[in-house]
């Protein structure tokens, strides 16, 4: 259930929103993976569930690294393209086109802002539900926080 591995376009932001969504779908079928794969009290001999849910940690963690990666790495290239372009605005105040440009690209950088607030909440929500889950079954190792786990 790991994320694909598909590169991220940061130019077109409905693009950039379908790709992350489908990177989410470890996150929004947690608690269906969860059901059929970490077993009742009356199954609990037949499945492992301490490796099940050390999987479901593992693919959890790389998941969220990857989005992580991706919306950041959007933020910085958009950020450095307004930079650019507030630089010439600068130097060609009278251009429409550059200020038009600018605008958009300005717009496009406070969605993908606002997309980390999004990940947060996703992130925890699935942490929760892992936690909820599998604390009895799977102690994930020591670590500096990184993710809001």
């Amino acid at each position: 259930m790991a994320a694909p591995s598909k590169s991220v376009s940061c130019e077109d932001f409905a693009e950039f929103q379908e790709i992350i969504r489908v990177m989410r779908n470890i996150d929004d079928r947690i608690v269906h993976e969860l059901n059929t794969t970490i077993p009742t009290v009356s199954f609990a001999g037949k499945i492992d569930a301490g490796e099940t849910c050390k999987q479901l940690y593992e693919s959890l963690r790389e998941a969220h690294t990857s989005r992580d990666k991706a919306i950041k790495g959007c933020i910085s290239q958009t950020s450095a393209t307004v930079n650019k372009l507030q630089s010439e605005r600068l130097n060609d105040s009278d251009n429409i086109a550059i200020l038009k440009q600018l605008r958009k690209e300005q717009t496009q950088l406070k969605l993908l802002q606002s997309e980390l607030n999004v990940e947060e909440v996703v992130n925890d929500r699935s942490w929760k539900i892992f936690n909820e889950r599998c604390r009895l079954h799977y102690k994930p190792p020591k670590e500096p926080l990184t993710q809001g786990h």
